[in-house]
C-alpha cells in the first residue's frame, strides 16, 4: 500500500519540475511515479471493497498509463523528434524509469517494514523512502542529460 501523502508529494514534484523548466526526462520520472502511485491506490481501493476480476491489476496499470500518457501524446509532448535521449522520447524514458524506481522503492519500504515485525523503522518511512529514491533518480538523470 502507498500512502496519500506520498502521492501528493509526487504530484507536487511533477508540477514543480514543469514550473522550473526542468528537463522532460526528470519530469517523466515524477510522472511515472505518479502513475504507479495512483494505480496502486486504485487497486487498494477496489480490494478494500472486495471488487476483483480477472487480470484486474494488469488492466488497471494499463488503463492508468493510457490515461496519463495519451493526453501527453495528443498535446505533442510525446512524439516530438527533437526531444530524444538514447533514441527514445525523454518524457517516455523518464516515465519508464520513474515507474520502475517508484515501484522498487515501495517494495523496499515494505521489505524493511516486514523485516522489523511490521513496524516502520522511522516516522513517514513510506513517504521518505520513495521520495529519496525519486530524488536520487532525478539527480542521476540530471547529470546524464547535462553531459
Amino acid at each position: 500500500m502507498v500512502c496519500p501523502v506520498c502521492s501528493i508529494a509526487v504530484g507536487a514534484g511533477v508540477g514543480l519540475s514543469q514550473c522550473l523548466g526542468i528537463d522532460d526526462t526528470i519530469s517523466g520520472i515524477w510522472i511515472g511515479a505518479l502513475i504507479i502511485s495512483s494505480a496502486l491506490w486504485f487497486i487498494f481501493w477496489l480490494e478494500k471493497r472486495k471488487i476483483k476480476f480477472k487480470f484486474y491489476k494488469t488492466i488497471i496499470f494499463i488503463l492508468f498509463y493510457l490515461v496519463f500518457v495519451l493526453p501527453l501524446y495528443w498535446m505533442d509532448f510525446i512524439g516530438n523528434s527533437c526531444n530524444i535521449l538514447f533514441g527514445l522520447n525523454k518524457l517516455l524514458l523518464g516515465i519508464f524509469f520513474g515507474s520502475v524506481v517508484f515501484y522498487i522503492s515501495v517494495l523496499f519500504s515494505n521489505y524493511l517494514k516486514k523485516k522489523n515485525n511490521n513496524k516502520v523503522y522511522f516516522a513517514y518511512q513510506k513517504v521518505i523512502i520513495p521520495i529519496l529514491f525519486l530524488i536520487a533518480a532525478s539527480i542521476v538523470f540530471y547529470f546524464i542529460v547535462r553531459c
